[in-house]
């Protein structure tokens, strides 16, 4: 952007430097045709007239443009940061769907430890009925066997 600038006061200033050395040549007054009539004037000075107002002409287009330009910047601006907006709830929604669907899983997951954990107690218990009934059968062929050897002696 500074070399244009750069640039553009550069041709700035050649241009006044052209007019100030061809200062008498520019007023000098000549036969002008208009079309509908000739005038006497200076062509030099109608000449460097009709640039500055070209040049006036093209400042306040690219203002303009500028400006349209910045306007639709804001209006994207605004644009971008509602979908971003937008984006953001759908994302939270997104962790929350997420973090109910952990939160399903984690008590399906528990109540099926849970049950496991019913069962496996629920067949120790048995396993251990059965070792005692077991045992206790035992204890009693002992007992039988026992008290047979001493009422035989």
């Amino acid at each position: 952007m500074q070399l244009r600038t750069a640039f553009v006061v550069l041709v700035v200033v050649l241009i006044a430097a052209f007019c100030a050395l061809n200062w008498s040549v520019l007023v000098s007054p000549t036969a002008l045709s208009l079309g509908i009539a000739t005038v006497q004037a200076p062509l030099g000075l109608m000449m460097l007239g009709l640039t500055v107002l070209l040049a006036a002409a093209l400042l306040v287009y690219i203002v303009l443009l500028q400006a349209g330009m910045m306007a639709e910047t804001r209006r994207l601006g605004r644009e971008l940061q509602a979908q971003r907006q937008l984006a953001d709830k759908a994302e939270a929604s997104r962790f929350d769907q997420l973090r109910a669907a952990s939160e399903a899983q984690t008590e399906a997951l528990r109540a099926r430890i849970d049950q496991l954990d019913r069962e496996l107690r629920s067949a120790f218990d048995a396993a251990a009925n059965g070792i005692n009934a077991t045992l206790g059968e035992i204890d009693d062929r002992i007992q039988r066997g026992t008290g047979a050897t001493t009422a035989g002696r």
